[in-house]
């Protein structure tokens, strides 16, 4: 017998649309079978499919019908009617009423998933693959994995990791012990700075207060002004530290790097961003401050001037 996939698809039906700041939109889906989706850690990942015509979205529930080989049932499928598939953060994930959030960026007519948000209405449709509640094997699909004991946190985000760190943030207020926290968020605009209820340290980054900065370098230039000194040594990080860079080549594969945490640890990094940006930081870290790698999770959420599923 085949074996039963950890996720499923879901037609989903657009109920509203809020727009949470200039540069983000959150997305609220209802659905027959919601109550089977699952999200097991505030950045869990999700596939949305953009179907374009009747055809793709026929095309797309045949594919949906073959299990674990959709995959390859998807790429097989000639352009025409392959619906472009996106990868995005369930925000949140209701029982009563049966809703999902999704928020999206907006940054123009560039794309399909970026095209549909910019006129998506109540009543459109869309197809995701999502985690399946039913299914009683090992989660998949995120990265948030904290030590049981972590006593520092610091998250690294721009815009599209945004509601993942949020998410996470949240998760934190929950815990009855809270570690100390520093969260760098890049926004575009002054006015995508929203109200975060969390007792971490934000430093909100709006690339519109210095024009001409390039993506992430706001970012780049915050970790370096926090000062990790203290933990990194008792850690028993390098010192002087290691200058081998064994990051890959971001234009060959993406970006995706874990964090091997033990349960004792007490520091963890959890990046997500422009990959040309997260190896930076990821490299500062590291290889100048002398970080562990296993403490470290970076992402490369997107690839500036590429197209990334």
């Amino acid at each position: 017998m085949a074996s039963k996939a950890s996720y499923r698809f879901f037609d989903l039906t657009l109920s509203r649309r809020t727009q949470v700041s200039p540069s983000l939109v959150c997305f609220t889906f209802t659905g027959p079978e919601l109550d089977r989706m699952a999200a097991h850690a505030p950045d869990q990942r999700v596939k949305l499919f953009f179907p374009q015509s009747d055809a793709a979205r026929t095309a797309l529930n045949d594919v949906a019908d073959q299990g674990l080989a959709w995959y390859d049932a998807y790429r097989a499928l000639p352009e025409a009617r392959r619906a472009p598939m996106r990868t995005y953060t369930i925000r949140a994930l209701r029982s009563e009423p049966a809703e999902v959030d999704i928020e999206f960026v907006l940054h123009g007519d560039n794309g399909p998933a970026s095209r549909w948000a910019m006129t998506a209405r109540p009543g459109d449709r869309l197809t995701i693959i999502a985690p399946d509640a039913s299914f009683e094997g090992e989660s998949v699909g995120f990265e948030w994995k904290p030590p049981r004991h972590l006593r520092r946190l610091l998250i690294v985000a721009d815009e599209t990791a945004l509601p993942a760190a949020t998410g996470i943030l949240e998760t934190l207020n929950t815990q009855p012990s809270r570690p100390r926290v520093e969260a760098l968020l890049e926004v575009p605009l002054s006015a995508d700075i929203q109200p975060i209820a969390s007792t971490a340290h934000l430093h909100w980054l709006p690339r519109d207060s210095q024009p001409g900065c390039a993506h992430g370098e706001l970012l780049a230039r915050a970790v370096r002004d926090i000062d990790l000194r203290e933990v990194i040594e008792a850690m028993g990080g390098k010192h002087p530290p290691s200058s081998h860079d064994d990051a890959p080549d971001i234009d060959v594969q993406p970006l995706w790097e874990t964090a091997e945490l033990e349960e004792n640890d007490a520091f963890y990094a959890w990046i997500a961003a422009e990959s040309k940006a997260a190896v930076a930081i990821r490299r500062y870290l590291t290889d100048e401050c002398g970080l562990p790698k296993r403490n470290v999770t970076c992402m490369g959420y997107w690839r500036l001037g590429k197209v990334v599923g």
